[in-house]
């Protein structure tokens, strides 16, 4: 239970999304990120992935936005592997992506040599993964007996209750030397200071923590070693997108492609990207 007293507040936003509801953004100094206050109780938590506009849980490519993110998506599926291929240094290859929407991500890495396993807690989306052949579980708890090369989460963590036993839960999946690869939203952005409660990253109450770089770097310190830091270029726009419709309810904007731009230009200074992917190593 999180205790609103011992946090200051940050910021108030809404449920843009499904609710309507309003929410507070409290922010924790120790480490530097952002907490959803009140955060809804776990069997009610998935009530508030119930639209057709959750994107991750679909794959409609309906609408302006659903196009530009499905055709920004193919490049990203290759750059996502290219990064596993990388790093890897295991012959097994094995592989777990946890928050596996509708296995787009998988598929690709199935391709390309990879042995596969997802996790998703929607069942819509389970079951479209299905049509591509890939059976998903619904609960990280049900794996067992079962250690991984690299383990992902793409834009996942933000959405985990209870951080530190999801973190001692990776570790226990991760073989020796193994690679976790985490890409969170930053509230330290451009963006994210230009819209303020309208930021769609924050994405209340599905997003239940909210991260800065330190937050990354300081959650995982005792059980895995940082190794390379990466932004991801196109989560401004779209995420300025997204937020231009919240502001203004324009579906679309060239407004939002320059906050996007403006973004990414402030952030090759600053390293404040929209969104930034982490690649750690399993400490011994």
């Amino acid at each position: 239970m999180i205790e609103k007293e011992s946090l200051q507040s940050y910021l108030k936003t809404k449920d843009f999304l499904v609710s309507g509801e309003s929410f507070e953004l409290l922010y924790d100094p120790e480490y530097e990120m952002l907490i959803t206050f009140p955060q809804p109780e776990e069997k009610r938590l998935g009530d508030y992935y119930k639209s057709d506009e959750y994107i991750s849980h679909t794959d409609s490519k309906k609408g302006i936005n659903s196009f530009l993110y499905n055709l920004v998506k193919k490049y990203s599926l290759k750059s996502k592997c290219k990064l596993i291929d990388s790093y890897n240094k295991s012959s097994s290859k094995n592989i777990l992506d946890i928050g596996a929407g509708t296995g787009d991500f998988l598929v690709e890495a199935r391709n390309r040599g990879w042995n596969v396993s997802g996790v998703e807690p929607n069942i819509n989306a389970r079951q479209l993964a299905e049509k591509k052949s890939l059976r998903l579980i619904d609960d990280v708890e049900n794996i067992e007996n079962q250690k991984f090369d690299v383990i992902t989460l793409w834009h996942v963590l933000e959405h985990l209750p209870n951080l530190e036993s999801q973190i001692e839960k990776l570790y226990a999946l991760l073989k020796p030397d193994g690679i976790l690869i985490v890409a969170v939203p930053n509230f330290r952005s451009y963006d994210a200071k230009y819209y303020k409660e309208f930021w769609a990253a924050y994405d209340v109450p599905r997003h239940l923590h909210h991260f800065s770089r330190k937050s990354l770097k300081k959650l995982f310190a005792k059980k895995f070693q940082l190794i390379k830091t990466k932004p991801m270029i196109f989560d401004s726009f779209y995420v300025s997108l997204l937020s231009e419709k919240y502001k203004t309810g324009n579906w679309f904007s060239l407004k939002a492609f320059w906050i996007g731009l403006r973004s990414n230009v402030a952030a090759w200074q600053s390293k404040e990207y929209s969104s930034l992917i982490y690649v750690f190593k399993k400490s011994h």
